[in-house]
């Protein structure tokens, strides 16, 4: 997931109106996120195996207080011989299980019976876990709109009646990030023996997610006319198993309310769905872009450029030397 991608995406595709959000009550009127993490469970990152991470996030959560958080489970990761039971501890500890499918797969270059198929299978596996949620959230953020060979509102719109007939909704995200790139870069860190600097590390991914909020409420407004419920896509890495205290903290002292998932998915955001094939950015950019805003100074942002966030790292400084090199 590239942020050339994703604008390339949003002029090749805008197309379409906004819906007007339902009368279903009372709307948000300050800020709240709900706290959101795909891929789990991954494998060994740059400071923990994945049982270690699983439980250092886990522990990150309660100290913080945060409540519910949801699991994205790509289920093809039940195959570590500790998969199984690390969703069963996220469930354990109050947190909410949803489908994440099960290949990991991007909708717009898979023929859409075998996509419909691995979410099915996805499901099957996720059958025995408690806390579950009739969740299913896009590999990439991709619904299929962005498939360039075929008849991509088709493929969307098919994708999207799968979903209905299986009594799941998207879990879809307002909040994106490329936390996912800012832990790569560690990881490469740590392969090269470079040291760390842990303060400047949690700063940037603190700064990131906290920008990236700021940011999108504001598009919110402006698109939107009111403030939803956030929904922040995070990773299960271990920036989050290390910082999620430290995030917590941050968005608190902004004036953000952590919210459980239940919450945020009740919005009325989460039936203005966008007719615009751009999805890449989330449904508020998806949103902004279906009323024709799609030029960088209105969608970008520093959270979901990879040279931005590799020039903050340079900035801090929080990769150094090679060990034993002095350079």
């Amino acid at each position: 997931m590239s942020f050339n991608r994703v604008f390339a995406f949003a002029v090749l595709f805008l197309c379409g109106c906004v819906s007007s959000p339902p009368d279903v009550g009372s709307v948000v009127s300050t800020k709240q996120i709900a706290l959101t993490y795909d891929d789990a469970p991954l494998g060994q990152g740059p400071r923990y195996s994945g049982p270690q991470r699983t439980n250092a996030l886990i522990r990150q959560l309660a100290r913080s207080r945060s409540g519910p958080v949801a699991i994205f489970v790509t289920t093809k990761g039940l195959d570590q011989s500790d998969g199984a039971s690390r969703i069963a501890s996220y469930a354990a500890a109050g947190h909410l299980i949803a489908n994440h499918s099960d290949q990991h797969m991007w909708a717009s270059r898979t023929p859409t019976q075998d996509y419909i198929a691995d979410i099915d299978h996805a499901e099957r596996r996720l059958a025995g876990f408690n806390n579950r949620r009739p969740w299913f959230r896009f590999p990439y953020l991709d619904e299929g709109g962005m498939d360039v060979s075929n008849d991509a509102s088709e493929k969307r719109d098919a994708l999207r009646a799968a979903l209905a007939e299986r009594d799941l909704i998207s879990g879809y995200v307002t909040v994106d990030t490329f936390d996912w790139h800012l832990d790569h870069l560690w990881g490469k860190a740590v392969a090269a023996g470079q040291s760390v600097d842990m303060d400047a590390l949690s700063e940037v991914y603190v700064d990131l997610v906290l920008d990236a909020a700021e940011h999108y409420d504001r598009l919110s407004q402006d698109v939107l006319g009111r403030q939803p419920v956030q929904v922040l896509l995070l990773h299960e890495n271990d920036l989050a198993a290390s910082f999620t205290s430290d995030l917590i903290r941050a968005l608190r002292a902004a004036g953000w309310q952590i919210v459980d998932p239940d919450t945020a998915f009740a919005d009325p955001i989460a039936t203005q769905i966008p007719e615009t094939r751009f999805s890449g950015m989330g449904r508020v950019a998806a949103l902004a872009a279906e009323a024709g805003n799609s030029d960088r100074g209105t969608l970008a942002h520093w959270s979901v450029n990879a040279s931005a966030i590799e020039d903050r790292v340079r900035s801090q400084s929080v990769f150094g030397a090679v060990s034993g090199t002095g350079k």
